[in-house]
């Protein structure tokens, strides 16, 4: 059996939050974490407040693993955020997880973030200059420090005067004694939406979290916009004046649930249209068509719609192993390579298949499928990529490889398709990938892992290789 999420390339993470005066709002939130845990394996964290105190739940593992025993409590908890985490920027340790909690002159806030800053090394060099401790090595803590650091009176005045000094990727859900508030980066590169159920707020990455705990779907939190909740209702603010807007196309492509809706577009109607595309651009022909599960098995049912050709299981995945053994490290990926996966001989043997999976980022995977659906019996295998070719990587809150990893970096198609040993090999376009996205503007879209056009100016600290230790390594070089 094959690992297939070992090479996969990773959320940073998923946040949740809720503010109700009715609900448990920490059993909501850990519903809705459930229904976020495929944007991050490592660790799970909720924080709550009854309008005085605050007490936060955190550990290492899946959702369910970290609150086994109990969920945290307090009477009177009307406010509860919630994260899952797989790491970006610092090590995979309990010190790193989230939501984190300080105290500060104005009160207590606890945070929580999905995204990654581009210029986050420069501002925790000033602040470390200046004084200021750091307890972990995320880049998420500079955001309460600039918060706790502010000048200005009121705390949304004080978050606004620090993303004025932030570049890059994020999505945040903030706690306060008495506000959960919610904010998107002016390019609006991670998703976020709002839901409500009578007089309960709840603000969620993705809106298959909403389903889960009930509310109706409200609206996405706009790219530079601060939504403010409290007991009169939603307010909101614009702190940044309007930018072009990059939204990250691979949340449609891999990292979204399929039955969520991300700034109007459906994700499974997205990746069902990637594979009607696939299958017009390649033209390839044979028996059956078979997906990598679970990521590439929408796109699979549009090519077999669209190309008429029979689709069914020819992999099945282990679904009752747990994420915790996958580390995002090399060394681990490639410990774990014979575990989630395996071939339905009786399926594949003496056929002609095409095999559509979501991306292609290492090519050791792809090629271990593909030698384990000759092992059993296949006749051909045609593979169809339902993104471009990956040849960049990405500074806005996905865990890649340092380019010089990426075999679109290193190898044409052709060169690819001999690696892994498959007999013919197509990506979806640039242009047809736009096609899969109808309801949003497809220039709006960041596609710079395909094509090296980063929409933020990038620090050159910020992409060196060991960039997502970057905190760890500084201290190592002092």
């Amino acid at each position: 059996m094959i690992d297939i999420d070992a090479n996969k390339w990773k959320e940073e993470c998923g946040v949740f939050g809720i503010y109700s005066r009715e609900e448990d709002v920490a059993m909501m939130t850990y519903l809705g974490l459930y229904a976020l845990q495929h944007r991050g394996q490592e660790s799970a964290g909720i924080a709550i407040t009854d309008g005085a105190w605050m007490d936060v739940t955190r550990g290492m593992g899946l959702v369910n693993e970290v609150f086994r025993h109990q969920l945290p409590h307090m009477d009177n908890q009307y406010i509860a955020i919630g994260h899952v985490r797989y790491s970006t920027t610092g090590s995979s340790l309990l010190a790193n997880t989230q939501p984190l909690i300080v105290n500060y002159s104005g009160g207590k806030i606890s945070l929580a973030h999905n995204g990654n800053l581009t210029n986050a090394t420069a501002i925790r060099k000033r602040l470390e200059e200046e004084g200021t401790i750091f307890q972990t090595s995320i880049d998420t803590e500079v955001f309460v420090n600039l918060i706790a650091r502010s000048r200005k009176a009121a705390v949304e005045e004080k978050i606004i005067d620090s993303l004025g000094q932030i570049e890059g990727a994020y999505c945040l859900t903030i706690m306060t004694e008495d506000k959960l508030i919610g904010v998107r980066d002016p390019q609006g590169f991670r998703p976020l939406c709002i839901g409500k159920m009578g007089d309960t707020w709840v603000i969620s990455s993705e809106s298959c979290a909403l389903d889960v705990v009930g509310a109706e779907f409200v609206r996405d939190v706009e790219p530079g916009e601060m939504i403010v909740i409290d007991d009169n209702g939603l307010r909101s603010y614009q702190f940044a004046e309007k930018q072009k807007r990059a939204s990250c196309i691979f949340e449609y492509i891999y990292f979204a649930r399929p039955d969520s809706v991300i700034d109007g577009q459906s994700v499974h109607d997205a990746r069902f249209m990637m594979g009607r595309v696939l299958a017009r651009e390649s033209g390839f022909k044979g028996d059956i068509v078979i997906s990598v599960p679970d990521s590439g098995t929408t796109a699979a049912t549009g090519f077999a719609y669209e190309s008429g050709i029979q689709f069914t299981e020819g992999l099945i995945k282990n679904r009752y192993i747990g994420r915790t053994f996958i580390q995002p490290t090399q060394q681990k990926r490639d410990t774990a390579v014979r575990l989630k996966l395996n071939a339905i001989r009786s399926v594949v043997e003496g056929k002609s298949i095409i095999m559509v999976d979501d991306s292609i980022v290492r090519g050791t995977t792809s090629g271990k499928i593909v030698k384990m659906l000759r092992n059993a019996g296949a006749k051909e295998i045609h593979m169809c990529i339902s993104s471009p070719p990956i040849g960049y990587p990405c500074y806005y809150g996905i865990d890649t490889s340092i380019r010089k990893e990426l075999i679109a970096a290193t190898k044409s198609v052709e060169e690819i398709r001999e690696f892994i040993g498959a007999d013919s090999l197509h990506f979806l376009s640039i242009e047809g990938l736009k096609q899969c996205v109808p309801k949003l503007n497809c220039d709006d879209m960041c596609y710079a892992c395909f094509n090296s056009s980063y929409p933020v100016d990038l620090k050159q600290e910020h992409t060196a290789d060991s960039d997502k230790y970057v905190f760890e390594q500084r201290k190592k070089d002092k």
